[in-house]
C-alpha cells in the first residue's frame, strides 16, 4: 500500500510543530521512512512541500533540516493573520452555508459553557475549530490554505496565554457569528480584525531554554489532514 505524500507531510509537520525535531536538526530521508513506514518517495516529496512552507531548509552538506525562523519572521507572521482573517470572515459572510453556521454557532455555545467552567484546554481547542470552520466558511481554497499553513507556524513559534477573561472572548466569537449570520460582511470583518489585535497580547515566542532544548512544546494544531496511521508505528 502506498502511503500519499501529503500524509507523511502532515505527520512530519505535526512533530515538527510538537516539538519532536528541534529547530535546526537534521531531517534524513532514510529515518524519516523508518520513522512513519514508509518508503522515502512520499518522504522527499513531503520534506519539498515542507520547504516550501518554511518548515524545512536545505543545507549545503547537511541535507534538510528543520527550519530556524527569525524574530522577524515570526512578527510576520501575526501581522499576516491580522490581515488574512478579517478578509475570511467577510468571505464567510457571503460564502457561508447553513452548515457552517451551524458548526460555528455550536462551538460558540460550547466555548462560552467551558469559559464559565473555567475549562482552559477546552478553549484552546475550541477556538483553534472555530477559526478553522471560520477560514472553511470563506469559500476560498487559497485563503484557506494560507490561515491553515499560519495557524500551524504560529503554534510552532509562540505560546499563547488563555485570555484572562475568556467569558469575554467567547462573546467576541458570538459576535462575529452573528455578523456572518447576516450576511454584513464588514461588520464580521471589523470584529474580526479587532479580535485579532486583541489576541496578539497573549502570544509569546519561543525560545530555547538554557539547555539548548525548545521550551514546552505547543498543543497540536487541528488539520483538515490526517497523519499516517500505521499499526505499531508511534511517537
Amino acid at each position: 500500500m502506498r502511503i500519499p505524500a501529503h500524509s507523511v507531510c502532515t505527520a512530519i509537520r505535526d512533530d515538527i510543530v510538537s516539538g519532536v525535531y528541534e529547530r535546526g536538526s537534521r531531517l534524513t530521508e532514510e529515518l524519516l521512512a523508518r520513522r512513519y513506514g514508509v518508503s522515502r518517495v512520499p518522504v522527499r516529496e513531503a520534506l519539498r512541500t515542507l520547504e516550501s512552507e518554511g518548515f524545512v531548509t536545505t543545507r549545503r552538506h547537511a541535507g534538510a533540516c528543520v527550519a530556524e525562523p527569525t524574530e522577524r519572521e515570526a512578527a510576520d507572521l501575526l501581522e499576516l493573520r491580522m490581515l488574512l482573517e478579517p478578509l475570511g470572515a467577510a468571505r464567510a459572510a457571503q460564502r457561508r452555508t447553513e452548515a457552517h453556521l451551524k458548526v460555528l454557532r455550536g462551538l460558540v455555545r460550547l466555548g462560552q459553557e467551558r469559559a464559565r467552567r473555567g475549562e482552559g484546554e477546552d478553549l484552546r481547542s475550541l477556538g483553534g475549530w472555530f477559526h478553522e470552520t471560520l477560514a472553511q466558511a470563506s469559500g476560498s481554497p487559497g485563503l484557506i490554505a494560507l490561515l491553515t499553513q499560519l495557524r500551524h507556524k504560529i503554534a510552532w513559534m509562540y505560546a499563547v496565554e488563555q485570555p484572562a477573561r475568556p467569558a469575554e472572548s467567547w462573546a467576541e466569537h458570538g459576535a462575529i457569528v452573528d455578523a456572518v449570520a447576516r450576511g454584513d460582511a464588514e461588520r464580521a470583518r471589523a470584529l474580526t480584525a479587532q479580535h485579532a489585535e486583541r489576541a496578539v497580547g497573549a502570544h509569546r515566542l519561543r525560545r530555547p531554554d538554557r539547555s539548548g532544548r525548545r521550551a514546552a512544546p505547543p498543543p497540536r494544531v487541528s488539520s483538515s489532514q490526517h497523519g499516517v496511521n500505521i499499526a505499531g508505528v508511534r511517537h
